[in-house]
């Protein structure tokens, strides 16, 4: 596998961690409250949106660019 390859599956995994942690906080409200990590879920969806937007641009652009 090359290093874009793993890079692009990097990707995809922090982003579907990301949104699941978001899911857990925003389903589970009660247990996320009583642990103390609602906020921490709203801005893992924020990572989670940026993270979406930087892997649909490193496809796009650099991964053409990139020679392994």
């Amino acid at each position: 596998m090359s290093l874009k390859g793993f890079h692009v599956i990097f990707i995809v995994l922090a982003v579907a961690c990301a949104f699941g942690f978001y899911a857990w906080t925003r389903f589970e409200n009660e247990a996320a409250a009583t642990m103390g990590v609602t906020g921490l879920g709203q801005g893992s969806g924020v990572v989670g949106i940026l993270l979406l937007i930087y892997g649909v641009w490193f496809v796009v652009k650099k991964s053409r660019s990139i020679i392994v």
